[in-house]
Protein backbone atom coordinates (compact mmCIF):
# COMPACT_ATOMS: atom_id res chain seq x y z
CA UNK A 1 0.00 0.00 0.00
CA UNK A 2 1.60 3.15 -1.03
CA UNK A 3 1.90 6.41 1.29
CA UNK A 4 -0.89 7.82 -0.72
CA UNK A 5 -3.66 5.04 -0.07
CA UNK A 6 -2.72 5.30 3.49
CA UNK A 7 -3.91 8.65 3.96
CA UNK A 8 -7.03 8.24 2.06
CA UNK A 9 -8.04 5.11 4.20
CA UNK A 10 -7.11 6.71 7.08
CA UNK A 11 -9.35 10.20 6.18
CA UNK A 12 -12.07 8.85 5.26
CA UNK A 13 -11.95 5.91 8.27
CA UNK A 14 -11.78 3.10 6.09
CA UNK A 15 -8.40 1.90 7.57
CA UNK A 16 -9.82 -1.84 8.46
CA UNK A 17 -6.94 -3.63 7.67
CA UNK A 18 -6.20 -3.97 11.58
CA UNK A 19 -10.26 -4.20 12.02
CA UNK A 20 -9.72 -7.41 9.53
CA UNK A 21 -6.78 -8.93 11.14
CA UNK A 22 -8.21 -8.73 14.79
CA UNK A 23 -11.62 -10.71 13.38
CA UNK A 24 -9.21 -13.45 11.51
CA UNK A 25 -7.16 -13.62 14.96
CA UNK A 26 -10.76 -13.95 17.28
CA UNK A 27 -12.13 -16.89 14.36
CA UNK A 28 -8.34 -19.03 15.20
CA UNK A 29 -8.70 -18.47 19.12
CA UNK A 30 -8.82 -21.16 21.29
CA UNK A 31 -8.29 -19.08 24.70
CA UNK A 32 -11.59 -17.93 25.96
CA UNK A 33 -10.14 -14.85 27.76
CA UNK A 34 -8.23 -13.72 24.71
CA UNK A 35 -11.49 -14.47 22.60
CA UNK A 36 -13.55 -11.87 25.09
CA UNK A 37 -10.76 -9.37 24.88
CA UNK A 38 -10.40 -9.04 20.93
CA UNK A 39 -14.57 -9.36 20.96
CA UNK A 40 -14.45 -5.91 23.08
CA UNK A 41 -12.05 -4.46 20.72
CA UNK A 42 -13.70 -5.55 17.63
CA UNK A 43 -16.94 -4.24 18.77
CA UNK A 44 -14.97 -1.06 20.07
CA UNK A 45 -13.75 -0.63 16.71
CA UNK A 46 -17.06 -1.51 14.67
CA UNK A 47 -18.45 0.91 16.78
CA UNK A 48 -16.52 3.79 16.09
CA UNK A 49 -16.52 3.07 12.23
CA UNK A 50 -20.24 3.31 12.84
CA UNK A 51 -21.37 -0.66 12.09
CA UNK A 52 -21.79 -3.81 13.98
CA UNK A 53 -20.22 -7.67 13.05
CA UNK A 54 -21.56 -10.08 15.38
CA UNK A 55 -19.79 -12.14 17.21
CA UNK A 56 -20.21 -15.09 15.54
CA UNK A 57 -20.57 -14.19 12.03
CA UNK A 58 -18.95 -16.16 9.34
CA UNK A 59 -17.21 -14.20 6.56
CA UNK A 60 -14.80 -16.16 4.05
CA UNK A 61 -13.20 -13.14 3.24
CA UNK A 62 -12.38 -9.59 3.49
CA UNK A 63 -15.68 -8.45 1.41
CA UNK A 64 -14.96 -4.70 -0.77
CA UNK A 65 -16.37 -2.26 1.92
CA UNK A 66 -16.02 0.84 -0.97
CA UNK A 67 -18.16 2.85 2.67
CA UNK A 68 -16.02 1.38 5.44
CA UNK A 69 -18.31 -0.35 8.21
CA UNK A 70 -20.49 3.09 7.93
CA UNK A 71 -24.07 1.52 9.02
CA UNK A 72 -23.62 -1.88 8.24
CA UNK A 73 -25.25 -4.42 10.60
CA UNK A 74 -24.74 -7.95 10.25
CA UNK A 75 -25.97 -10.83 12.18
CA UNK A 76 -24.22 -12.96 14.80
CA UNK A 77 -25.64 -15.60 12.76
CA UNK A 78 -25.30 -14.82 9.31
CA UNK A 79 -23.01 -16.30 6.51
CA UNK A 80 -21.41 -14.32 3.84
CA UNK A 81 -19.31 -15.99 1.26
CA UNK A 82 -15.72 -14.56 -0.71
CA UNK A 83 -15.97 -11.53 -3.00
CA UNK A 84 -19.00 -10.05 -1.91
CA UNK A 85 -19.24 -5.91 -2.70
CA UNK A 86 -21.58 -4.42 0.10
CA UNK A 87 -22.34 -0.35 0.45
CA UNK A 88 -23.47 1.61 3.47
CA UNK A 89 -26.61 1.12 5.61
CA UNK A 90 -27.26 -2.74 4.88
CA UNK A 91 -28.98 -5.09 6.94
CA UNK A 92 -27.92 -8.73 7.38
CA UNK A 93 -30.39 -9.38 9.82
CA UNK A 94 -31.61 -12.57 11.52
CA UNK A 95 -35.43 -13.77 12.65
CA UNK A 96 -35.81 -15.84 15.22
CA UNK A 97 -32.14 -17.21 15.75
CA UNK A 98 -31.97 -17.54 11.71
CA UNK A 99 -29.73 -15.43 9.46
CA UNK A 100 -29.20 -15.59 5.68
CA UNK A 101 -26.35 -17.04 3.95
CA UNK A 102 -25.01 -14.89 0.96
CA UNK A 103 -23.08 -16.80 -1.87
CA UNK A 104 -19.81 -15.42 -3.34
CA UNK A 105 -19.48 -12.62 -5.89
CA UNK A 106 -22.76 -11.26 -4.22
CA UNK A 107 -23.22 -6.89 -4.87
CA UNK A 108 -25.88 -5.41 -2.18
CA UNK A 109 -26.46 -2.08 -2.88
CA UNK A 110 -27.08 0.35 -0.52
CA UNK A 111 -29.90 0.22 1.94
CA UNK A 112 -30.58 -3.28 1.38
CA UNK A 113 -32.59 -5.36 3.68
CA UNK A 114 -31.57 -9.43 3.83
CA UNK A 115 -33.60 -10.98 6.80
CA UNK A 116 -34.34 -14.48 7.98
CA UNK A 117 -33.26 -17.94 7.66
CA UNK A 118 -32.79 -17.20 3.79
CA UNK A 119 -29.96 -18.26 0.95
CA UNK A 120 -28.46 -15.78 -1.45
CA UNK A 121 -26.90 -17.43 -4.34
CA UNK A 122 -23.65 -16.96 -6.10
CA UNK A 123 -22.96 -13.86 -7.63
CA UNK A 124 -26.63 -12.24 -7.07
CA UNK A 125 -27.17 -8.32 -7.01
CA UNK A 126 -29.24 -6.71 -4.73
CA UNK A 127 -30.13 -3.40 -5.87
CA UNK A 128 -30.29 -0.33 -3.25
CA UNK A 129 -32.93 -0.52 -0.65
CA UNK A 130 -34.67 -3.88 -1.62
CA UNK A 131 -36.18 -5.64 1.34
CA UNK A 132 -35.16 -9.54 0.70
CA UNK A 133 -36.87 -11.96 3.29
CA UNK A 134 -37.31 -15.52 0.67
CA UNK A 135 -34.09 -17.36 -1.34
CA UNK A 136 -32.53 -15.89 -4.58
CA UNK A 137 -31.19 -18.51 -7.03
CA UNK A 138 -27.40 -18.41 -8.30
CA UNK A 139 -27.28 -15.23 -10.57
CA UNK A 140 -30.07 -13.83 -10.11
CA UNK A 141 -30.75 -9.87 -9.75
CA UNK A 142 -33.58 -8.85 -7.16
CA UNK A 143 -34.80 -4.98 -7.13
CA UNK A 144 -37.40 -2.92 -5.59
CA UNK A 145 -40.21 -3.28 -2.77
CA UNK A 146 -41.45 -6.01 -2.70
CA UNK A 147 -38.50 -7.84 -4.17
CA UNK A 148 -38.97 -9.09 -7.75
CA UNK A 149 -35.88 -11.49 -8.45
CA UNK A 150 -34.81 -10.87 -11.79
CA UNK A 151 -32.94 -14.19 -13.93
CA UNK A 152 -31.40 -13.86 -16.97
CA UNK A 153 -31.79 -16.14 -19.52
CA UNK A 154 -28.91 -18.29 -20.44
CA UNK A 155 -28.05 -19.38 -23.54
CA UNK A 156 -27.11 -22.78 -24.18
Amino acid sequence: MSVREAITDYSKGDGLRFFWAMFRRRERCQSRLVRRVLTFFLSRSAHRHGGYIGNGARIASVPSLPHGLHGLYISRYASIGSGCRIYQNVTIGEVGGKAPRIGDGCFIGAGAQIVGDIRVGNNVKIGAGAVVFTDVPDGATVVAQPPRIIIKDREA
